[in-house]
């Protein structure tokens, strides 16, 4: 049954007691083509769904995904699945659901999902606590949304769950701040801190997926446009990196002087974003803070100047002084609105102020994906064999795991690579061989 909660007045407990909450259940046959696409560029994940298959891993175990719910995502799902796990799945951003995907996760992959592209924040909630009613063991995250909802509004879920994995930058921030205060409940892998996850995902992914999305949402000319990168993490590294290659202007904007300086000695202007504000003709945010972009920046910027988010959560550009601030406001492409301010002044924003990969665009390709996604996989079975032996801390996988995830990805793309010598280990693992 789907349910008709956007345009009715059902209560959060009658949306919790459906099975699944899509658009349309007719867009399932083009969501089935776009999974099927996205797993051929896939074979990390082919090969743990290949194992999974065999050996069911996950047998017993309910699985709640609040996840981007994308092509890339629904071969994760599937994959987990495979191994035994009763998948239940939700969009962790409004604007981030591929439709046709979720129909196709529903009608032909028996996975409940509660996901539709635009759903307001009432809605965003009721799919989140409607995933929870699953009772589930284990809990996956891109953002941070269920691991909170636990700690706080559905405290009675903690004592089922063996552990939660997190996608991102930004929820592992908070994850961390959690175990500092003793807040934290449950062990939690930080999925995004391995190095088959953040140096590829967040570097080339976001990079590739941020460029893409203000393109689809302006068709602008990026050569020659000063660009302005807010924050210089991984994400901001991958997305200065992808304009400056289309001809950009870069200027890093940094709170942190270490990577201050190195986005200086990799060729980028860097300032103060009062300073860069002044000049800018683009601007986007990839810190996982708030107001990265705020009213003063705003106020300074240029007529026409485009803000875009990268960050997780759309509290990096501050949208409700900007909303304040507007005299008018239009829409005037898909996922691109006009703000005229009371001087006059436009500002234009994209993907209403959240990630911009995923609301103008279509996320990640699937090639990088692949390795974030085997991660998650792993750290659902990691759970599984670990069950009792954790403590309510944030782990970070095994190295051995990343580097398992590496040799299948090379092997993929037909790439070799040296080995040691028993002599050259030999000499990295001694002390008494030196300057003769």
């Amino acid at each position: 049954m789907k349910s008709e909660y956007r345009n009715s007045n059902l209560t959060l407990f009658m949306i919790q007691k459906l099975s699944y909450d899509i658009k349309d259940p007719k867009l399932a046959p083009q969501g089935k083509l776009k999974i099927e696409w996205a797993g051929k560029q896939m074979p990390v994940l082919r090969s743990i769904h290949e194992r999974f298959t065999k050996e069911k891993p996950l047998k017993g175990i309910t699985l709640a995904a609040c996840l981007h719910i994308t092509s890339e995502t629904a071969n994760l799902l599937i994959t987990l699945q495979a191994g035994g796990a009763k998948i239940v799945a939700n969009a962790s951003n409004p604007l981030s659901t591929q439709d046709s995907v979720a129909a196709s996760l529903v009608k032909d992959y028996d996975i409940p999902t509660y996901a539709i592209k635009g759903e307001d924040n009432k809605t965003y909630f009721g799919h989140l606590n409607a995933v929870l009613d699953a009772n589930p063991n284990i809990t996956m995250d891109d953002g941070g949304d269920l691991i909170y909802a636990v700690h706080t509004s559905r405290k009675e879920k903690l004592p089922n769950i063996i552990g939660s994995s997190e996608e991102t930058t930004t929820g592992v921030i908070r994850l961390k701040a959690m175990e500092k205060e003793n807040a934290l409940k449950l062990p939690v892998v930080a999925v995004n801190d391995s190095d088959t996850k953040h140096l590829f995902d967040n570097r080339y992914g976001t990079g590739q997926s941020t460029i893409d999305g203000i393109l689809r949402a302006t068709n602008i000319l990026l050569a020659g446009k000063i660009f302005v990168v807010g924050g210089y993490g991984w994400c901001g590294r991958g997305i200065a990196m992808r304009a400056k290659g289309m001809g950009a202007n870069v200027i890093v904007t940094e709170v942190d002087p270490i990577r201050a300086l190195e986005a200086a000695m990799d060729g980028y202007r860097v300032m103060p974003m009062s300073e860069a504000a002044k000049t800018g003709d683009i601007f986007v945010s990839a810190t996982g803070d708030k107001h990265v972009i705020s009213k003063e920046t705003m106020l300074h910027m240029n007529d026409g100047a485009i803000l875009a988010n990268s960050g997780h959560f759309d509290t990096e550009i501050d949208m409700e002084s900007l909303e304040k601030m507007k005299k008018a406001k239009r829409n005037i492409r898909n996922f691109l609105d006009e703000y005229t301010l009371i001087s006059g002044k436009r500002i234009y924003v994209l993907g209403e102020g959240r990630l911009v990969n995923l609301a103008a665009a279509e996320g990640h390709p699937a090639e990088v994906m692949d390795m974030s996604f085997a991660n998650q996989a792993l750290a659902a079975e990691y759970f599984v064999k670990n069950k009792g032996k954790l403590l309510n801390k944030v782990y970070i996988l095994p190295r051995e795991l990343d580097i398992q995830v590496a040799m299948i990805k090379l092997k993929a793309m037909g790439i070799s690579f040296d080995k040691l010598t028993p002599e050259q280990k030999k000499y990295l693992d001694s002390w008494d061989e030196g300057t003769q």
